[in-house]
C-alpha cells in the first residue's frame, strides 16, 4: 500500500513535461492491463501549482533540476504524473517525491539489485522499468502516483551532461509541455565559462519571436551568462480567453565561448579539463570516399532523398579536395577507381553519376568498403602530394550485409586491417532495419563515429547535417600529452582529426603535489605545417575562479572527467570480449555508482514508494541500439552471473557454426541433415493453422521444442493458404525454464507471468545452465549445458515477399550431447542413422531426378530438389540440395506425421 493507506502506482511510461491528472479508479482494458483516462486538469480537481527548470553550466559540464508541484483539491484521492523528456546524452542522477509530508529520495543500484522490480514492470506489460527513448534526440521519463485529498505532491528530478560543441555552438535544449496553465512557470539557465561567453542566443519554437524577445530575457557579461523565462498565466494563453497553453515545444539556449587563448586549461581538486578548439587555422585539403548502399531495400524515398543529398554534398567540396564515389548492391562498383579532383568539371560528371545510377540486388556492404579503403590508401601510397590531406571515409547503408563476406566478425576484421588506422571510418545507419551496433564498433575500431539517418521527411537535411560536422578538417593526428608522472585515468587524449566548429576535450586527474608540473603539449599536422603549443595552468586564475565558483566549481570538473570516463568505458567494452569486456564493464559500474549515474549498468529505486505487492518503482537508462541489455546477478534468476560476461555477436556468431544444420521454416519445410553422408534429406508439413507439433522431446532431460502452425494472411487467389510455425515453446524442466517466442515477444516463463522482451530488444539473459541470446530483429540463441544449441529466425514481411504474416523458423546448432532417445520431428533425427540411394532417373518433373531409398528398411520414390536454410538472409535463404521426402515425411519419420500433434506448446 501507498501513503495512508492510498495505492502507490509508480510507472515510467512514455509521456513529455507534463502534469496531469486521471480519474482515480483506472478502468481495465480488454488485455487485462490498466488503462489511464486523461481528463482536464484544473476541472478535474488537480493543477500544477509549479513547474520550474534550473540549469547550471559550469565549463560544459550541465546540471539539471526539474521541480514541480502539483495540487489535488478534489474531495477524492486522484492519480497524478510527473513526466519529462531529458536529452539522450544525459545521466540521471537523482530523482524525490513528496507527498503528504514523506518524502521518498532514488538510490542508485547496479541492475542487479533492482532486478525483481524490473520483472515485474516487463510481467505487467507495461515496461515499467524503463525511460523510454523519444524521437531522435531525448528519452522520456514519466511516474505516477496517487495523491490524497486536498493534498499536494512534488517531484524533483535532477540529471547531468557534458555539452559538446557542434557546428561552432553548444546546445542546451529544453522540452517544455505542461499540457495547463501553470501558476508558477520558469526555465533559469546560469552558465559560467572561464574563457568568457562569446554569444547567447535563445529560441523558443512555441512562441512567435516578438512575444519571446519580450518575455525571455538573456544577458551574458564576461564569464556569466543568464537565461530567464517566467510567464506568467496570461502569457501562457493561447488567446486572452482560452485555458489553453501556448507552452508546447523546445527552450534552445545556444552559445560560444571566446577562443583568444589557444590553451584552456581548468584545474580544480586535483581534476583537470583541458578544452581544445584552435581558431583561425587554414583549412586542409582532404580525400573522401563515399561508399553508398544501392541495394533494393533502398528504393524510394530513401534513394532520392540520398541523391539529394549527395549532390549537395558534392557542391560543397573545395577545388583542394579529392574525391571518389563507391556503390554497393551485389555488386561493387566505383565512379572512377581513384580519387580526382574537385575540379567543376568532375564535380559536374559526378552529380550526374550520382543522378543516374540505379538499385540492384542485395547487400554486399564488406565489398564496398574495401573498395573504397583501397582507393584511398592507394592514393596516399602513389601520390605524396595526397599524403598531407585528411583522408575521410563515409558509408551509408539502410540494411545488413547479405552477399559476399556477411559474418561480422570478418567484416569488422577486414576492415581493421585494411585501414589500419590511417583515417576515420563514419558510417551512417539509415532507418530502424541497420544493425546499429554492428555499424557502430566498426566506426570505434576504426577512429569515427556512427549516426543513424531516421526515415523521415528531412532525410536529406539529416544526411548534409551530419557531413558539414566533418567537412572543414584543420588538423590530422592531434596529440594532448601530459607528463605521466603528473597524470592518471586521461580520457581520450588522441584523435585522428580536429574538425572546424567542434572541440577536443580531454580530463584526467593530478597526482598530489603534481601541480606545479603539470602541462599540456599539443601536436598535430596542420596545413602545410606542423602545430605545437604548449599548456600551462594559471594557478593564479584557478583561485580567482574558485572563489567566484567555489564548490560548484570543483564538482563539476570532477563529475565531467567522470561522465567522460564512464561514456567512454561504455564504448570501449562494445568493441571487447570475454574478460577484457567485463573488467571494463566492472569499472564503468563501479563510477556510475560512485558518482551516482543511471547508466545502461545502473537503476534507481525510489526508497519508501512500495505498491502491494512491497516493490519500489524502478528507473532504468534506456537502451540504445548499440548498447545490449545485459543483466548480472545471481543464480535461480534469469539474467547473466557476474562471473560470466556477456556472449557477443562474434561468440554466437551463426556463421561460425555447421555450414547446414537440421531445421525448420518457411511453409513449413523439415531440413534433416546427415553430415556422415554429407547429404540432407527433406520433407514438408501439411497441417492446418492452430495445430502444435513435437519438434524435440528428450524424455531423458524433459527438454522439449513444440511449435504452433499460423495461417497466410493473405494467400494469392486460387492457392492454398500456406501454414508457418508462429509460435514456438521451449522448455527445460529440470531448471523450471519456459521461453514462449512468437514474431512479436520472447516470454519468459509465461505460465509464472515472467518478464516480456520485443524483438527490438538486444539482451543476454541466463536461467541456470540455460541461456537465451535475443539479437535485435534478427534471431535468437538458446544453449542449454549438457544439452543442445538452438536458434530461432525471425522473418518480417517485406516488400516482395510472397508471405503476408510474420513467422519463425528454427534451426538445431548442436545436438550431439542430448540423449538417444531424443524424439519429435526433428529430434528423432539428431543421432546416425542410415540411408541408401539408387536407380537415379528422371522423374514425373523432367527437370528433376527420381531415385529410390532405402531408409529404416522402407523403400521410398525420392525426388532430388532445393530448399532453403534462411539463418544468415533471412529474407532471401540459401539453397540447399536434398532428397525430398513426399506425403509428410511418410517412411522417414517414425509413425505418421498426425503422431506429433501435442496439445499445447508446453
Amino acid at each position: 500500500m501507498g501513503l495512508r493507506g492510498l495505492p502507490c502506482m509508480c510507472l515510467l511510461s512514455l509521456l513529455t513535461l507534463q502534469a496531469v491528472a486521471a480519474q482515480g479508479s483506472p478502468t481495465s482494458n480488454p488485455k487485462g492491463g490498466k488503462k489511464r483516462m486523461a481528463v482536464d486538469a484544473a476541472a478535474d480537481g488537480v493543477v500544477i501549482r509549479n513547474l520550474k527548470v534550473n540549469c547550471k553550466v559550469t565549463s560544459r559540464f550541465a546540471h539539471y533540476v526539474i521541480t514541480s508541484q502539483v495540487i489535488n483539491s478534489a474531495d477524492t484521492a486522484k492519480e497524478v504524473s510527473f513526466n519529462v523528456e531529458i536529452p539522450k546524452t544525459a545521466f540521471i542522477s537523482d530523482f524525490a517525491i513528496t507527498a503528504d509530508e514523506n518524502t521518498f529520495t532514488g538510490d542508485i543500484k547496479d541492475k542487479v539489485t533492482a532486478w525483481k522490480q524490473y520483472r515485474k514492470a516487463a510481467i505487467s506489460g507495461e515496461n515499467a522499468g524503463l525511460v523510454r527513448a523519444s524521437g531522435r534526440t531525448m528519452e522520456q521519463f514519466s511516474i505516477h502516483i496517487m495523491v490524497g485529498p486536498q493534498s499536494k505532491a512534488t517531484f524533483r528530478l535532477t540529471y547531468e551532461e557534458v555539452l559538446r560543441r557542434k557546428l561552432m555552438q553548444y546546445d542546451i535544449v529544453i522540452k517544455v509541455k505542461p499540457k495547463q496553465l501553470v501558476q508558477h512557470f520558469e526555465i533559469d539557465v546560469d552558465i559560467f565559462e572561464p574563457q568568457g561567453i562569446r554569444n547567447l542566443d535563445v529560441e523558443a519554437s512555441f512562441l512567435p519571436k516578438k512575444l519571446a524577445a519580450q518575455l525571455i530575457k538573456k544577458s551574458f557579461s564576461g564569464k556569466k551568462g543568464h537565461v530567464l523565462f517566467r510567464p506568467t498565466v496570461s502569457q501562457q494563453q493561447t488567446c486572452p480567453t482560452c485555458s489553453t497553453t501556448l507552452l508546447n515545444g523546445d527552450f534552445k539556449v545556444t552559445y560560444d565561448v571566446n577562443r583568444d587563448n589557444v590553451c584552456d586549461l581548468l584545474v580544480a581538486n586535483n581534476y583537470f579539463a583541458h578544452f581544445f578548439a584552435p581558431q583561425n587555422l587554414r583549412k586542409l585539403n582532404k580525400n573522401v570516399v563515399f561508399v553508398i548502399d544501392i541495394s533494393t531495400s533502398m528504393e524510394g524515398q530513401k534513394v532520392r532523398q540520398t541523391k539529394e543529398a549527395l549532390h549537395k554534398i558534392l557542391g560543397d567540396l573545395r577545388p583542394g579536395d579529392h574525391f571518389d564515389l563507391v556503390l554497393f548492391g551485389s555488386a561493387v562498383q566505383s565512379w572512377k577507381g581513384s580519387l580526382v579532383q574537385a575540379s567543376p568539371a568532375n564535380l559536374e560528371a559526378a552529380q550526374n553519376f550520382v543522378k543516374q545510377f540505379s538499385l540492384a540486388g542485395a547487400t554486399n556492404l564488406n565489398g564496398g568498403l574495401l573498395m573504397g579503403i583501397e582507393i584511398l590508401n592507394k592514393a596516399q601510397q602513389s601520390h605524396p602530394e595526397l599524403s598531407n590531406h585528411a583522408s575521410i571515409l563515409i558509408m551509408l547503408t539502410d540494411g545488413e550485409p547479405t552477399e559476399g563476406v556477411t559474418d561480422r566478425t570478418q567484416i569488422l576484421k577486414n576492415v581493421r586491417d585494411a585501414i589500419k588506422g590511417r583515417f576515420p571510418l563514419y558510417n551512417l545507419g539509415f532507418g530502424h532495419d541497420v544493425d546499429l551496433n554492428f555499424l557502430e564498433v566498426m566506426s570505434l575500431e576504426n577512429n569515427g563515429r556512427v549516426q543513424r539517418i531516421y526515415e523521415d521527411h528531412d532525410a536529406t537535411q539529416q544526411l548534409q547535417g551530419f557531413y558539414e560536422q566533418v567537412a572543414n578538417p584543420l588538423l590530422r593526428d592531434v596529440e594532448l600529452l601530459y607528463p605521466p608522472e603528473a597524470v592518471s585515468d586521461l580520457t581520450q587524449h588522441r584523435h585522428k582529426q580536429y574538425y572546424e566548429g567542434s572541440e577536443i576535450m580531454v580530463a584526467g586527474r593530478i597526482a598530489d603535489h603534481k601541480l606545479s608540473s603539470f602541462k599540456a603539449d599539443v601536436r598535430a599536422h596542420a596545413e602545410g605545417q606542423e602545430f605545437m603549443t604548449t599548456c600551462l595552468v594559471d594557478e593564479e586564475e584557478m583561485k580567482k575562479l574558485l572563489r567566484e565558483r567555489g564548490h560548484m566549481l570543483e564538482n563539476h570538473v570532477e563529475r565531467l572527467w567522470a561522465y567522460l570516463t564512464i561514456q567512454e568505458l561504455l564504448a570501449k567494452r562494445m568493441k571487447l570480449e570475454g574478460k577484457e569486456k567485463a573488467n571494463v564493464s566492472a569499472k564503468a559500474l563501479e563510477m556510475s555508482l560512485a558518482y551516482q549515474f543511471v547508466t545502461p549498468l545502473t537503476s534507481m529505486t525510489v526508497r519508501g514508494m512500495a505498491d502491494q505487492d512491497g516493490l519500489e518503482p524502478i528507473i532504468d537508462k534506456p537502451l540504445d541500439d548499440s548498447l545490449p541489455l545485459e543483466m548480472v546477478g545471481p543464480r535461480k534468476t534469469f539474467m547473466l552471473e557476474a562471473s560470466q560476461p556477456a556472449p557477443t555477436h562474434s561468440s554466437l556468431n551463426i556463421e561460425k557454426l555447421p555450414d547446414q544444420v537440421t531445421s525448420v521454416d518457411a511453409d513449413p519445410h523439415f531440413l534433416i541433415h546427415v553430415p556422415q553422408k554429407e547429404d540432407t534429406l527433406c520433407f514438408n508439413i501439411n497441417e492446418e493453422p492452430g495445430v502444435v507439433l513435437s519438434l524435440v522431446q528428450d524424455p531423458d532431460t524433459g527438454f522439449s521444442v513444440n511449435g504452433q502452425l499460423i495461417g497466410d494472411k493473405a494467400g494469392s487467389p486460387g492457392k492454398p493458404e500456406g501454414s508457418y510455425f508462429g509460435r514456438l515453446g521451449i522448455a527445460n524442466p529440470a531448471t523450471d525454464f519456459q521461453l514462449e517466442v512468437t514474431p512479436q515477444n520472447i516470454t519468459l516463463n509465461p505460465g509464472s507471468g515472467g518478464p516480456v522482451f520485443s524483438w527490438r530488444d538486444q539482451a543476454f539473459l541466463r536461467q541456470n545452465e540455460v541461456l537465451v541470446t535475443i539479437n535485435r530483429k534478427r534471431n535468437l540463441v538458446v544453449s542449454v549445458e549438457d544439452g543442445g544449441t538452438f536458434e530461432v529466425v525471425l522473418h518480417r514481411v517485406w516488400r516482395g515477399s510472397a508471405v503476408r504474416q510474420d513467422f519463425l523458423g528454427f534451426y538445431v546448432l548442436d545436438s550431439h550431447r542430448m540423449s538417444a532417445r531424443t524424439h519429435g520431428l526433428l529430434g528423432q533425427f539428431f543421432h546416425p542413422f542410415d540411408y541408401k540411394v539408387s536407380d537415379l532417373h528422371p522423374g514425373s518433373d523432367p527437370t528433376k531426378t527420381d531415385a529410390t531409398m532405402v531408409v529404416k528398411n522402407r523403400r521410398l520414390t525420392v525426388t532430388r530438389g532445393l530448399q532453403k536454410d534462411y539463418r544468415k538472409d533471412p529474407r532471401h535463404g540459401a539453397e540447399v540440395t536434398c532428397w525430398f521426402i513426399h506425403n509428410n515425411g511418410d517412411g522417414l519419420i517414425d509413425g505418421v506425421h498426425t503422431d506429433y500433434i501435442v496439445p499445447d506448446i508446453f
